[in-house]
């Protein structure tokens, strides 16, 4: 990103934490410490409920858990395969053909790796050269432009448009051309929630195809999705399985994000290449937890199907609670959140707002303009995380009705 938020600390100041370090190398100078570390430790310092970070209040499932507690005492302690355990591999082809129908190879086209963020990292160092671009949609998780520019690659960006969040194939294919490399992908989106539809994903794929392009995808919030949406992993679609590097994890699906397993598959020869930066990172990770998520894979549809109602009941009892506070929101078809905009309660600075939250009713948001290359576009924005438990979720509304610029802590 161009701008990063500023420390907690310190609201007046703006510029990137890595522009004041001169250790840091030059292409990491636009970014500092991720707005996530730095809301949550504010919400750590202040006791305010932390809707900032999208992790869960409380533990997955009782048999992963349990799971997790035999591989330790059965000794799978140490070091697991580079490319990951053969049950998970394999527990990860069956999972995307029963969900999907998709034919994956376990030995050669499946990759364990510490959670998505380092698939993601590990498949821009393995498939991006300096100078190649990437094309993402905008706004965008921060940890896209941080992968890219590690390896040395140019972000290009599509805007999702409001109200509806769809964007203009026209500037898909105005930002493709010859230095393009890929196009990184997320569906369910974060932060908007946004599902991406059929015709949409068609379109990405007619473009990939055209161009010769690889397709990165970020499917984490897969089993995450609401009303009469559905999640289409870009993989299916035709002539996509041979150019598409498809990531997702247990954290978000089963709700263990600390315990950062995460898998990807594709063609052999994109799975042998990201190895290469993979290995270099974290080399391997998480053995009994490897084992633990061979068990959430397998749990039957009925967790998948009260996972998605539980949520999908969270996030109408939060919304429905924010617009009652005077919040303008649009309900998001997955993911852990919702997007909400300040303006009608007589704010316009998303960032200030967020700062001084915690201060004023203790409540911990993400300003979406971090999000954003060109961050009027999102300054208007905040994003909360609805994976709380619904108590909590009540008690932040309850905080955060009553909002008012000047308004004063207590």
């Amino acid at each position: 990103m161009d701008r990063q938020a500023p420390e907690p600390t310190s609201p007046a100041t703006v510029a990137p934490m890595g522009e004041r370090n001169p250790h840091l190398v030059e292409r990491l100078r636009g970014f500092g410490t991720t707005i996530f570390t730095e809301m949550s430790e504010l919400a750590a310092r202040t006791g305010a409920i932390n809707l900032g970070q999208g992790f869960p209040d409380a533990d997955g499932p009782d048999e992963v858990l349990e799971a997790a507690v035999a591989a330790i005492r059965a000794g799978h302690n140490q070091y697991p395969p580079g490319l990951g355990i053969p049950a998970l591999r394999r527990a990860v082809a069956d999972h995307q053909r029963r969900f999907y129908g998709l034919e994956v190879d376990p030995d050669t086209e499946v990759l364990v790796t510490a959670g998505a963020a380092e698939a993601i990292a590990a498949a821009m160092l393995a498939l991006v050269e300096p100078g190649d671009e990437v094309v993402v949609f905008e706004p965008y998780f921060d940890h896209y432009a941080t992968s890219i520019a590690l390896a040395g690659g140019r972000r290009r960006v599509v805007r999702l448009q409001e109200p509806d969040l769809r964007f203009d194939v026209a500037d898909l294919e105005a930002v493709v051309g010859p230095e393009t490399r890929l196009i990184l992908l997320n569906s369910p989106h974060n932060p908007t929630g946004k599902v991406f539809d059929a015709d949409e994903l068609a379109a990405i794929a007619a473009v990939a195809i055209e161009h010769d392009l690889l397709v990165v995808t970020d499917e984490v919030y897969e089993h995450l999705v609401f009303d009469d949406a559905h999640h289409i992993p870009v993989a299916t679609l035709p002539g996509m399985a041979g150019r598409t590097f498809t990531i997702s994890s247990g954290g978000k699906s089963f709700g263990f994000t600390g315990w950062k397993i995460g898998w990807a598959h594709g063609p052999a020869e994109l799975i042998s290449a990201v190895l290469v930066a993979k290995q270099s990172l974290t080399y391997v990770s998480g053995g009994p937890f490897q084992h633990a998520m061979v068990t959430a894979l397998g749990l039957d549809d009925g967790y998948y199907t009260e996972l998605a109602d539980d949520l999908q009941a969270r996030r109408d009892l939060f919304c429905a609670g924010l617009e009652a506070a005077g919040f303008t929101v649009r309900p998001p078809e997955g993911t852990y959140f919702a997007t909400a905009d300040i303006r009608p309660l007589g704010f316009d600075d998303g960032l200030d707002f967020c700062l001084s939250l915690p201060v004023r009713c203790g409540v911990v948001a993400i300003p979406s303009a971090v999000f954003y290359d060109d961050e009027d576009a999102g300054r208007h924005l905040v994003r909360f995380a609805f994976c709380k438990q619904p108590e909590v979720l009540s008690e932040a509304v309850e905080r955060l009705t009553g909002l008012r610029p000047g308004m004063g802590p207590g």
